[in-house]
This record gives structure tokens, C-alpha cells and sequence, in this order.
């Protein structure tokens, strides 16, 4: 599908590739991950074309007459509805729509619908709309024109364009950043039963793992793919830099003996060939070399001093909303304690940054109370970070307002470097900063407040997937209250030990843990798709089976048919159990491959082999999950029915 070869790129005097090559086969769904500022962004711009292709021997080919499909910017706003700006994303069927308009030739008009039909254009605004609502759209948004929308949801607009439009090839860069958790969970479900070939830049680490089938990494100006995701590609780096250590020691061992015999025997006439052959073999050693990890900057959360009682915070019959009538939430009662640790789950449009913007006293309340002792200190980080930053003003400067009675420049620019700054970097205009280190300023000038509580609306979306892994560490070791509104599984699970969902205008505690809201989320997705098929299915009416006369029942007749209805399942349930099996066997061997891969020292084809072998059986597991789910499902309909 796309072929990468000795590809050399630089961006002004900083090389970003030195004779990288990979190859992607046809249908494989692709995890691009590395740190930020390693060129990600940039590779995708290379195989789109956007930039002048490098010379010399570097290629990049497309396997021939593939589609590529990307998001190149947000949908423009206009009186267009959404729904028509996904439809004419699809240009084969707008084209050829547009044409049966105007054409006169029987002969071309019956070729038109012919191929109207093949590419299955009559169901056209039914899979467009499933789409927009997977993303969150609802279903009056879809009438609704675009200037009516705000960028964000513009955004969603244009991945569902792209994701409509079904290319050969698609480029992902980081789309989770304009979808919430149940917009993020759709979309992971989407790539996996995408039927053609994905390329996907994300930090998020659970998106990684559940949909991808190879991780292709870039690091040290060099790309390498491996199967599996993005935890299996940890396991994989982290044998191999066992192993080079490993070589390397044996390597100073050899090279220690050597060097031990020319020093004593170089002298001597007897063994003076012996040396010097071995001086020749120092010579010939070729350095093993282990790349260095870059460093990621900690994130420090100051321990508030002095406990605080409980309750730390409370809203009481609270309304939540703007201006006098803009009602978003009604009736809250919430509290916080000092080591709550919540995470505000929700669709987008519900009313998450409304709530944890009263919660901040940033937003007035409408009606009733909010009850904070005065010793309470709020941190507050919002997912509009310009709102909170000064345009034309540098880190220097935002430190420095914050640290009022430091007047040492030196002290000043410690705490700056401190948050990751470098000498030079704390002179750049914060307007100059990239998405990570407007992140960074935010979360540093947060914490020199030394905050009780700590509410983080999307802190993540320009954070790359080390700095994801610092945060955690950072929030685990506070000893305050945390609130976090995040699309970000992995660091909500890593850190949050309780939900809060908003939801039709109530804010109320969820029962029950994060995955337990994203099976809910995808069921409810699954049960709308199982509506509207059998809504489609449907053929007699309603009015036909009204005046059917009551039946008695006969308990026996029902217990004979339940019966011969279990004998005839019987398969199914045995086909059920069989996929246990494999489910238990795949399970075993993945843990002692797990082992394996543990092992330093192990060859590289070794290693290369166990990780084949790893992804093979991964999928073997999810076929045997699949395959159980459907055996039992359809065991359960027929004994039911019978």
C-alpha cells in the first residue's frame, strides 16, 4: 500500500530523517507514534504531498490508483448543513448525482445509475448520519447549517467527511483532540472494522492498543514497524536495548581481554605477530551503540499544607448556566473531598466545562450555593488555553506576575526552567509556544499557587505520550483533590477512582468505573444500529397482528418447545465452549511469550519471531472473543424465543 525509502528530510538545519524506510501493507491500521517535534506531522504532509518532496534517493509511493483521505482543516461555515458537507465528500457520488441531473444519453444515464447503485450511493445519507452521530452529532444537528457550529465541532464535521468518503489510505493526525470519551471510543471502534488501510498519529496510549495492528515508531531520525500496538512496541524497544546492553558488556569484555595480551605481549619478539593481530581485531570492533532515552520534564504539584476537613467543596440545589435564562444543569448536589480523585465523564455539549467552571468560580451560579472553606486554593486548567495565557507576553513574564514577591531574575528563571523552560526558551512570546509548552506554562504557573484542588479541563491534547506518563506520576503524587475532565482513557483510569457524569442536564455520581461507562456507551451505540435495522427490516404493520385472538397457554406444549429449542442450540453452546478454550489457550501463550520477551540477551531474529508469534495469537483471541460473544448471543435469542 505505501513504500517509504531511504527518505532524508530537513526542516531548515534540523534533520528530521536520515535514510528512514518502512512499508505498510494493504489494510493495516497504523499507530505513528514518537515525541512531539520528531516530525509525525511532518511524515504525513510528505506522503499528502504538501511538501516539496525530498530529492536524491528518497521515494514515497501509493500503491496505484489508491484514494489517501485526510482532515485538512475544519469545514468553513456557510449555509451548507453538515450533513451535506459529509455527502459531498464522497465526489465520485456527488459527481455522478450531479450528473444524472443533466444527463440526456439513455445509454450514459443508465451507466450513471448502474455505477450508483455499485457503489451503493442510495444509502449515501444513512451511513453519512450514522457517522456524524457516532461523533457526536445529534440527530437535528444534521439539518443545522455550519455557521451555526463552532470550530470544534466543525472539526468533528471534517473527520466524518473524511471518514465517509472511505479511502484507500487514511491519515489520522491526532483526531481525538476534537472528540470527547464516547467520540473517541466510537471513532477506536470505527478504525478497527475500517476495511482499508489507516495511518493514525495519537497519544493516546488506549487508542493505540485496542485498534491498531502494527506501531510504527519514529525515533532518532529512523522509522521501524512492529505488530501489535503501542504497549507491545514498549516491550519490544525495551528487549532490544537489553539486548544491545548485553552485547555491549560481552563486547568490553572481549575488548578488555585483547588490550590485556597486546599490553603484555607487545614487547615481545616472540609474540609480537600474536599482538599486533590483535591490535587489528581492536580495530575491527565496531562500537555497539545504545540509543539514548530523551529526557521528559516531571510535572510538580506542590503538597498543600495543612490538612483541610471534609467537605472541601460543595454545590447545594445548585443551577448552572449562563447569563439569566442559558440553563446547562439543574438541581446539582455535589462534593468534594480532600483525596477525591473524579473524573466528569459525558458527552460534549452536556455540560462538563460548565460544571468545573462553577466549581472554579469561574462562572457564577444561577441559584443555590457553593460552600468552599476560605483556606481552600483552586487550580484551575482550561481546555481554552489562550484564555488563560497573555497575548505578546513571554514565559518570563507570566512567571514573573506570578511569583509577585521574587524579584530575583535568576530565581524567576530557575522556576521557569523547572517547568521546562530552557535560558532561551523563557524569553518566547507565549503566542510563539507550541500546543505542549502552552500546556506545561499552564499546569507550572497552576501549581506555584500550591493549589488544595486541582481541576483540569483536556489537559492532554498537545501533550505527547511521555509527558501523558508524567502528568500521571505528578497527579498520583499530589495530595489534594483532583477534578479532570479528559477524552484521555489511560490517564483517567490511572489516576481517577471515581466518576461524575452530566447527562440531560443533571450532574450526578456514576456507579460504576470507567470501563464499565465505555461498555455502556458502545451498547447504547450497538442497540441504535440494532434499532434502526430492524426498523428497516420491518415489513408488517402494526395494525396486522392487533386483532390476533388470544391463545391459552399450554405450560407443557411450552416446556416441550423450550426443550427441543435447547437441543436445538445445542451447537451454538458448544461452539461457545470451544471458544473458551482457545479464548484460555491464546491467553496462556501470550502471558509466556510476555516472559519470553523479558528475557535479555534473546537474538533479534528470536525476538522478532516471539512478536509475530504475539500478534498471531492476539488475534486469534479477539476472533475466539468474537466468536464466543456471537455463539452465545445466538444461543440465548433461541432458547428465549423457544
Amino acid at each position: 500500500m505505501l513504500t517509504i525509502s531511504n527518505l532524508d528530510f530537513r526542516v531548515e538545519a534540523r534533520p528530521l530523517f536520515e535514510s528512514a524506510s518502512a512499508t505498510i501493507s494493504k489494510g493495516w491500521k497504523v499507530g505513528l507514534v514518537g515525541r512531539n517535534g520528531t516530525g509525525k506531522s511532518t511524515l504525513l504532509r510528505l506522503i499528502r504531498e504538501d511538501v516539496e518532496n525530498p530529492s536524491g534517493d528518497s521515494s514515497i509511493r501509493l500503491s496505484t490508483g489508491a484514494r489517501l483521505g485526510w482532515v485538512a482543516q475544519e469545514v468553513a461555515p456557510g449555509d451548507e448543513t453538515i450533513l451535506d458537507i459529509v455527502l459531498a465528500c464522497d465526489e465520485e457520488r456527488a459527481a455522478l448525482m450531479a450528473e444524472a441531473d443533466t444527463a440526456t444519453d439513455p445509454n450514459r444515464i443508465a451507466e450513471i445509475h448502474t455505477r450508483l447503485v455499485d457503489i451503493d450511493a442510495w444509502s449515501a445519507e444513512a451511513r453519512a448520519a450514522e457517522v456524524l452521530m457516532g461523533l457526536g452529532f445529534t440527530h437535528e444537528d444534521l439539518a443545522r447549517p455550519t455557521r451555526e457550529f463552532s470550530g470544534g465541532w466543525r472539526m468533528r464535521a471534517a473527520i466524518a467527511g473524511v471518514l465517509f468518503s472511505e479511502p484507500d489510505l487514511l491519515l489520522l493526525d491526532e483526531p481525538t483532540n476534537y472528540l470527547d470519551l464516547e467520540g473517541a471510543a466510537w471513532l477506536e471502534a470505527y478504525i478497527k472494522r475500517y476495511p482499508h488501510t489507516v495511518i493514525i498519529v495519537s497519544h493516546d496510549r488506549e487508542l493505540l492498543n485496542r485498534c491498531v495492528t502494527h506501531t510504527m515508531a519514529l525515533e532518532h531520525r529512523q522509522l521501524s514497524i512492529c505488530p501489535g500496538g503501542y504497549d507491545d512496541w514498549l516491550k519490544l524497544r525495551a528487549a532490544k536495548v537489553a539486548q544491545l546492553e548485553s552485547q555491549r558488556a560481552k563486547q568490553e569484555a572481549d575488548r578488555a581481554h585483547l588490550q590485556a595480551f597486546v599490553d603484555r605481549f607487545r614487547a615481545k619478539a616472540s609474540k609480537a605477530r600474536q599482538a599486533q593481530s590483535r591490535v587489528k581485531m581492536l580495530e575491527r570492533m565496531q562500537d555497539i551503540t545504545i540509543p539514548i532515552s530523551e529526557r521528559t520534564t516531571p510535572f510538580s504539584f506542590t503538597t498543600p499544607e495543612g490538612k483541610l476537613a471534609p467537605p472541601m467543596l460543595e454545590l447545594q440545589d445548585a443551577t448552572l448556566g449562563y447569563g439569566d435564562e442559558a440553563i446547562i444543569l439543574d438541581g446539582v448536589n455535589l462534593r468534594l473531598d480532600p483525596d477525591d480523585r473524579i473524573a466528569i465523564v459525558g458527552t460534549n455539549g452536556q455540560g462538563k466545562t460548565t460544571l468545573v467552571k462553577s466549581i472554579a468560580e469561574r462562572l457564577p451560579l444561577m441559584d443555590g450555593k457553593r460552600v468552599v472553606p476560605k483556606a481552600v486554593t483552586i487550580g484551575y486548567f482550561s481546555q481554552d488555553q489562550m484564555d488563560e495565557l497573555t497575548l505578546g507576553e513571554t514565559v518570563l513574564d507570566h512567571v514573573r506576575r506570578a511569583l509577585p514577591r521574587e524579584t530575583s531574575v535568576a530565581r524567576q528563571r530557575a522556576v521557569a526552567a523547572g517547568m521546562g523552560f530552557s535560558h532561551e526558551k523563557v524569553e518566547t512570546k507565549v503566542d510563539k509556544l507550541s500546543g505542549g509548552e502552552k500546556v506545561r506554562l499552564l499546569l507550572g504557573l497552576m501549581a506555584i499557587d500550591e493549589p488544595h484542588v486541582l481541576i483540569l479541563d483536556e489537559p492532554t491534547s498537545h501533550l505527547d505520550i511521555d509527558s501523558r506518563e508524567a502528568l500521571i506520576y505528578a497527579l498520583n503524587d499530589f495530595q489534594g483533590a483532583v477534578l479532570l475532565i479528559t477524552h484521555d482513557v489511560y490517564l483517567a483510569e490511572a489516576t481517577a477512582d471515581q466518576l461524575w457524569l452530566v447527562k440531560d442536564g443533571k450532574a450526578t455520581r456514576y456507579d460504576g468505573d470507567l470501563q464499565d461507562y465505555r461498555a455502556l456507551v458502545l451498547k447504547a451505540d450497538r442497540d441504535q444500529d440494532a434499532a434502526k435495522e430492524a426498523k428497516n427490516k420491518a415489513q408488517k404493520p402494526a395494525a396486522a397482528t392487533a386483532t390476533k385472538p388470544d391463545v391459552p397457554v399450554d405450560k407443557a406444549e411450552a416446556r416441550r418447545r423450550a426443550s427441543e429449542a435447547r437441543k436445538a442450540a445445542k451447537p451454538l453452546k458448544d461452539k461457545a465452549k470451544k471458544a473458551e478454550t482457545r479464548m484460555a489457550q491464546a491467553s496462556k501463550r501470550i502471558e509466556d511469550i510476555d516472559l519470553e520477551l523479558a528475557t535479555p540477551g534473546l537474538a533479534s531474529e528470536t525476538l522478532q519471531d516471539l512478536m509475530r508469534d504475539r500478534a498471531s495469537l492476539v488475534n486469534d483471541l479477539e476472533q475466539a472473543e468474537m466468536d464466543w460473544l456471537e455463539a452465545t448471543e445466538a444461543y440465548e435469542d433461541i432458547v428465549s424465543r423457544g
